[in-house]
């Protein structure tokens, strides 16, 4: 089946094949024409699906250009949704002269709002709560609306947004046609279809997240062996990729991640809803002009996010609950596009993970880590090329005449100043990796290798402060990790030194340190204070901030 076949006007149909849309998708196929001969309608369909255009394009047909006034009205739960819906319904609107679309939310300045609704906008997408502001105010008034769209159902029920979204169904009227959309179908979302909804078409797109994942590939890594930031470090190393989500659970874990991302040299910021929006939207722009390729967001604000070029998302802290990791992926393998989603999975949420296969009818793939012998040949690959490159520079004559010379000066041949000249690019940050052993836990591992035997064992780390008599700590005790290793000349006499000066620890309080290529860990009293974490934190050894966290 083709658009031109679902009884939509040529001006629509222009704009369809502007877009680049050859066939519907099976939401879409089924709701347009539903629509267009003004029926109530309830889909149930993942994100991903084309839902924008399944509602878009045949509401907006049958609006009125002439009547400047509220004619359709489409709910979000999210800022960032309301505002790729509105966008998206203004490209739609592109061939139908007359017809404007404003979005409303919260965060946005009432001022243009409020110039906007006075000039007679037929198309308004908003958050439950500024429509309720702009209503009861007066400056939006629902005495025209024809159509009335809720869009993620579901998320607006999961946000605490159900009963705004009950009191503004109350007063739209009572000829309006209504579509309702959601990923689920939980029971106050079906209640809320049986009260307001008139004999509805009701289409349901089966298959869960495997009908709109099959291009994504699914995979999970079981946290072990090293710190989560580390193994995020050497996937996006490893894997050729372009767009990045990164999701954390907090707002400030977005900022932390994302600054110690940006140490490392990625080109990464945070996304929260404590960012103003103008700034949101800046940053959400900056990604989709290659200016960054990393967002660290929270759920919330990555809620309806469509950026084409997002090839990877990151579960770095784990979902809530299993609709929360549908919707997290869903940001990228959208429209025909491969994607890859990749879930970060502690000990502790195994139980969760088999929630999230069954939810989504497919079983993740068990991941392991990018080996260091992988990592070291991309690197020399990398080097090598870089080396080529540089030859084709216009000031390689210039740079051959001066080693030529320095040459002479130092009586050293070529292949000599060469090897000078790497040591010193690589005198802070070393090309290669050393290997650190790194295992899965065994409850987590396929039953693959066969166990090792007690005298097999062999130590984690690199260099080990041994438990011995001086330092078997008396009571609980938690694992940290701290941002110096052996690349930056840190033993466990330096650890030592200032986390009891800094913390005001005597020796016999500190346990099991463990030195690593790039961080170590250490065995600290559970019972430190606040101030002593802070403390600890912002300390220096070898120059560098320990920037201490628990593992």
């Amino acid at each position: 089946m083709s658009f031109d076949t679902l009884g939509l006007p040529e001006s629509l149909l222009g704009a369809i094949a502007r877009l680049g849309f050859e066939t519907p998708s099976p939401i879409q196929e089924r709701s347009i024409p539903a629509l267009l001969e003004g029926r109530d309608l309830l889909g149930q369909a993942q994100t991903g699906t084309g839902k924008t255009a399944a509602f878009g394009l045949p509401l907006l047909a049958r609006l009125d250009p002439q009547l400047k006034a509220p004619q359709m009205l489409v709910l979000a739960p999210t800022r960032e949704l309301a505002l790729q819906v509105a966008e998206a319904l203004e490209t739609f609107a592109y061939g139908l002269p007359g017809i404007t679309v404003t979005p409303i939310y919260g965060g946005g300045g009432y001022r243009d709002q409020l110039r906007a609704l006075k000039s007679g906008s037929q198309v308004i997408v908003g958050t439950p709560g500024r429509v309720m502001d702009h209503m009861e105010r007066g400056s939006l008034r629902l005495d025209q609306l024809r159509a009335l769209v809720l869009d993620e159902a579901d998320e607006m029920l999961r946000m605490g947004f159900i009963d705004d979204v009950r009191w503004v169904l109350e007063r739209t009227p009572a000829a309006c046609q209504l579509a309702l959309f959601s990923a689920t179908m939980p029971p106050a979302i079906k209640t809320i279809a049986d009260q307001h909804l008139k004999s509805p078409e009701w289409i349901r797109i089966d298959g869960g997240a495997a009908s709109t994942g099959e291009r994504i590939r699914q995979r999970y890594w079981p946290v072990a062996g090293i710190n989560k930031l580390d193994a995020l470090c050497r996937i996006l190393e490893a894997e050729r990729h372009d767009g990045v989500i990164v999701f954390a659970r907090t707002k400030q874990a977005t900022i932390n991640l994302a600054e110690q991302l940006q140490g490392r040299g990625f080109r990464a910021e945070a996304l929260n809803g404590d960012m103003p929006q103008a700034q949101r939207e800046t940053t959400v722009a900056r990604l989709r002009e290659h200016r960054i390729d990393l967002l660290v967001a929270t759920d919330v604000v990555a809620r309806g996010l469509d950026v084409p070029r997002i090839t990877h998302v990151f579960n770095y802290d784990m979902p809530t609950d299993p609709e929360a990791y549908v919707h997290r992926i869903g940001r990228t393998g959208r429209a025909g596009r491969d994607g890859e989603a990749i879930l970060f999975v502690a000990r502790r949420e195994q139980g969760l993970l088999r929630g999230i296969e069954r939810t989504t009818g497919q079983r993740l793939t068990m991941m392991d880590l990018p080996s260091v012998d992988d990592l070291n040949q991309r690197r020399r690959d990398a080097f090598r090329d870089r080396l080529s490159g540089a030859l084709k520079h216009a000031e390689t004559d210039a740079n051959r005449a001066l080693l030529a010379e320095l040459s002479q000066e130092l009586e050293l041949p070529a292949e000599d100043l060469a090897v000078a000249l790497a040591t010193l690019m690589f005198e802070k940050e070393p090309l290669f990796l050393k290997a650190v052993p790194v295992r899965a836990p065994r409850e987590m591992r396929e039953a693959r290798e066969p166990r090792a035997k007690q005298g097999d064992r062999k130590p984690a780390g690199k260099r080990e402060r041994k438990a011995g008599k001086a330092a078997r700590p008396a009571g609980p005790m938690k694992i940290y990790r701290v941002a110096v290793g052996e690349t930056h000349g840190v033993r466990p006499g330096n650890l030592v030194g200032a986390i009891a000066n800094e913390a005001g620890l005597s020796s016999a309080q500190i346990g099991v340190i463990r030195i690593h290529q790039d961080h170590s860990t250490v065995q600290l009293p559970e019972a430190l204070s606040a101030k002593q974490l802070h403390q600890l934190r912002t300390a220096r050894v070898c120059q560098k901030m320990l920037e201490l966290e628990v593992v």
